[in-house]
């Protein structure tokens, strides 16, 4: 499929269920403490560099974007889908929200200090996945700091693993080819955090937080 061609179909899955994530997810911090525990550590980094806003990219409904500003930073949701942005600005006035592409960021060179992303590489197709990096590492200043989630593959030798997302189809993927994707552009792993897969009552599928820091 063409990059037009998956991106324009992740785009419509979530505008057509937009409200509904935005309902199901709206809580969703509350009852997870390691989330937010790291969360946080994120932005007592990126706070401490001084070297600008955070970039919440692929920021569905905005409830991330939400805790991070409640946190008095500066910050800034950006979702592919339109339908996201309408229910992000709705629920969240007071923050900027834009609809864009993590291939295309609307940012400037080392524009943030922080960049953000829950579950949002995860519809990328995996020979792609470098350009939404070489971006994450074009926007991000020196010094700054990066903080992903994405469901990981059991087998850390094994890259990338197709799964059937609800909403479009999905890729788990190597805790340590990701972290080593990151290296490569000068984003270096600090920290990570693994949920056991058999904490995911749906799939089974181990869950991740990774951390990583950018060469000053």
């Amino acid at each position: 499929m063409t990059e037009a061609g998956f991106l324009e179909a992740t785009r419509s899955a979530y505008d057509a269920r937009a409200a509904e994530y935005s309902e199901l997810f709206r809580e969703y911090l509350v009852d997870q403490p390691l989330d937010r525990a790291l969360i946080d550590t994120f932005a007592d980094l990126v706070e401490a560099t001084g070297a600008g806003p955070i970039a919440d990219l692929g920021c569905g409904p905005g409830h991330y974007t939400a805790y991070l500003h409640a946190r008095g930073l500066p910050v800034f949701g950006i979702d592919l889908a339109p339908g996201m942005i309408e229910q992000a600005r709705q629920e969240h006035p007071g923050i900027r929200f834009e609809v864009g592409s993590m291939f295309a960021l609307d940012v400037e060179d080392d524009g943030v200090g922080g960049v953000f992303s829950h579950h949002s590489i995860i519809h990328t197709p995996p020979e792609r996945v470098p350009e939404v990096f070489d971006e994450f590492a074009r926007v991000l200043a020196p010094g700054g700091h990066v903080l992903l989630s994405f469901s990981a593959t059991d087998d850390p030798a094994q890259p990338a693993e197709a799964y059937d997302h609800a909403v479009a189809p999905a890729y788990r993927w190597s805790t340590d080819m990701i972290s080593g994707m990151l290296r490569e552009r000068g984003v270096v792993e600090t920290a990570r955090l693994v949920f056991p897969g058999d904490q995911d009552l749906r799939r089974g599928f181990p869950r991740v937080f990774l951390l990583a820091g950018a060469t000053a």
